[in-house]
Formats: structure tokens, C-alpha cells, sequence
């Protein structure tokens, strides 16, 4: 038979590590729902060499320096604590609702709060974009309107265990000011695990 001592010492043994347990499943909870939940990441596109694009107040092109393509830098930063590796994927730009270019992205790890620059280009339908009969008239306001939608698909690695599919879908505004040249991008992302 076991002595009341060794009873009680087997219960308190048995509340200490009750409460211990509930205490740990508490602090996992708390971090997940606080630390660990998962952030949207920011993302920003940068166009360069916009400078070559044969378009002036008069709405004038000159075909002659007008690029198709069109080389920019998309930056993203992840404040996860997990990073995100993606497969390869396709962007549109689209004018007024039509698609008039295609970005393609090239598969990559964005690392745990850390940042990624993916080099790539857009490939501008400029047919597309001329035979809308509203890009003159912004033109020659100073602005055109853009917007992009890109969904990139992947996995989430959390301490080099846990793997989690993933998607974030991305829809951009982008304003490119033509006398200033200047590109103005505002972008809004969701995760969805």
C-alpha cells in the first residue's frame, strides 16, 4: 500500500506539472495569437528608366524610343519571423481594366524579417495601351493610372520546422507622373495561410 505521504507527494508532483503544462499551452497561445501571427509583407514597385519613354505633354510618341519593356525593382519586406519561399508567378498591369503588361517573377526566399529586391521587367502591350482612347486624355492631364495583380504562391518555414502552404495575393496602384517622371506605388498584400 502507498504510505500518505508518498500520496500527497504524488499529488503535488501531479498539480505542479498540470499547472506547468498549463502555463506552457498559455504562453504558446499567447505568442501565436501576438509575436507569430502573421503579418502582411510590404511591397513596393520601383520602375527604372522611365526617363526613355518618348512621351511628352503633347502627347506625342515617338516609337522610335519607346521601350516595350520596361526594367523595375520590386521590393519586399518580410516582418514575419517566417520566411517565404515562392514559385515562379506572373503580375498584370492593367489600364482602365484591360491587361496591358505581364511581369513575370522568378521563384525565391524571402528571409524571416528580412527584405528581398526581385529584379524584372514589365512587357507592355503598347498596342493595347494606345488603342484605349482614354490614355491621351491622361496624358495630356500629366498622370496615367495603373493598377498590378499578382498572387504568389509558396511555403512559409518557421524555425526551419514547421511548413505551411501559402498565398499572398497583390494588388498595386501605380500613378506615373509624366512630366516629373516620377512613379508613385501603393500597394496592399493579405497572407492566407
Amino acid at each position: 500500500m502507498v504510505s500518505a505521504k508518498a500520496s500527497r507527494g504524488l499529488k503535488i508532483c501531479c498539480g505542479v506539472t498540470a499547472i506547468i503544462v498549463a502555463i506552457v499551452a498559455i504562453v504558446f497561445v499567447v505568442l501565436a495569437f501576438t509575436v507569430f501571427k502573421p503579418k502582411n509583407p510590404e511591397i513596393t514597385v520601383y520602375p527604372i528608366g522611365l526617363e526613355d519613354i518618348g512621351l511628352d505633354l503633347q502627347g506625342v510618341l515617338n516609337t522610335s524610343a519607346i521601350n516595350a519593356t520596361v526594367p523595375m525593382v520590386i521590393a519586399i519586406n518580410n516582418r514575419n519571423y517566417g520566411s517565404f519561399k515562392f514559385k515562379n508567378t506572373t503580375g498584370f498591369i492593367n489600364y482602365r481594366g484591360n491587361v496591358v503588361a505581364t511581369v513575370p517573377l522568378q521563384q525565391s526566399l524571402v528571409p524571416a524579417r528580412g527584405k528581398l529586391n526581385i529584379s524584372t521587367a514589365a512587357d507592355f502591350m503598347v498596342d493595347r495601351l494606345i488603342a484605349n482612347s482614354t490614355f491621351w486624355a491622361d496624358v495630356l492631364t500629366g498622370s496615367v493610372n495603373f493598377s498590378s495583380d499578382a498572387t504568389v504562391h509558396g511555403k512559409v518555414k518557421m524555425f526551419n520546422v514547421l511548413k505551411i502552404g501559402a498565398s499572398v495575393p497583390s494588388k498595386c496602384d501605380i500613378s506615373i507622373f509624366i512630366k516629373s517622371r516620377i512613379v508613385q506605388s501603393i500597394c496592399k498584400t493579405k497572407i492566407k495561410l
